[in-house]
């Protein structure tokens, strides 16, 4: 299972409500690349018969099969610092990421 914080949850929510048309939810997924061989990625999405579709407060989450086996057990969160702000992935299953923090290796 993936799952989101509340705080992610009303970030995602806050921006979907900027977009016309509004989207019928968020894909989160893994896809290669970066120096570490994986990278995640989300973007706004219907979603398909193949996905795995999860809900938190009337935000659907869709993630592809291929995907889930990489996220399984992971949390994206949504931090606010004074260095910045954004969406963090704490996943078990990542074995090593790189310097930068964008890429990982299962």
């Amino acid at each position: 299972m993936v799952n989101l914080t509340p705080k992610a949850v009303e970030k995602v929510k806050e921006i979907m409500g900027q977009q016309s048309p509004v989207p019928g939810g968020l894909r989160v997924a893994v896809v290669g690349g970066g120096c570490s061989g994986f990278s995640y990625s989300m973007q706004f999405d219907s979603g398909t018969a193949q996905d795995k579709t999860f809900e938190f407060t009337d935000l659907k989450v869709f993630v592809d099969p291929m995907s889930l086996m990489y996220l399984d057990g992971c949390e994206v969160d949504y931090l606010e610092t004074l260095e910045g702000s954004g969406f963090k992935f704490n996943n078990p299953n990542v074995k090593h990421t790189c310097g930068c923090g964008s890429s990982f290796q299962v």
